[in-house]
């Protein structure tokens, strides 16, 4: 993927990206205690991981992946949701860059 530094393009590749590099976006930190295990600063989400929220109103939340969603590049995490005006309980959607691993689902 060529470098670019105006944001329309940088817009536009992540919109139209194929699915290897969209698995590639999905990356989220590590924390320090569980770097040693995954070999790395950052590793991709996946389903069944404990996260923790770093940032936006709902910070310090933790909880598990419950949904990955490669199209819009969001992460559901348990116990985070809101009521809409129906009054249903509705999964809030939050960017892997704005969570932390804490623990990684045994396989």
């Amino acid at each position: 993927m060529q470098k670019t530094t105006q944001p329309r393009k940088q817009r536009k590749r992540r919109a139209l990206a194929p699915m290897h590099i969209r698995k590639k976006l999905m990356c989220a930190n590590v924390a320090k205690e569980l770097r040693a295990a995954l070999g790395g600063r950052s590793s991709t989400v996946h389903k069944g991981d404990r996260v923790k929220v770093l940032v936006g109103r709902k910070k310090g939340h933790t909880g598990k992946v419950i949904r990955c969603d490669y199209n819009d590049l969001k992460v559901y995490i348990e116990g985070l949701s809101a009521r809409n005006a129906k009054g249903t309980e509705k999964l809030i959607p939050v960017a892997p860059c704005n969570v932390q691993i804490i623990e990684r689902e045994k396989q």
